[in-house]
């Protein structure tokens, strides 16, 4: 399990924003952000390891 507390500031923000005030469109366009940022650094990842 990861613990909020090892995570970098800008993260335990993000994840406060979330717990507290963010609203259900918010949250959605949050999801798509994260999605797609962590597709995009994992193929960079990946493509890294092939060559």
């Amino acid at each position: 399990m990861i613990l909020l507390d090892e995570q970098p500031k800008l993260i335990k923000k993000a994840i406060r924003y979330i717990k507290r005030d963010a609203l259900k469109e918010h949250l959605k366009a949050i999801r798509k952000l994260l999605d797609y940022a962590v597709y995009k650094r994992l193929k960079v990842l990946d493509e890294g390891k092939e060559a």
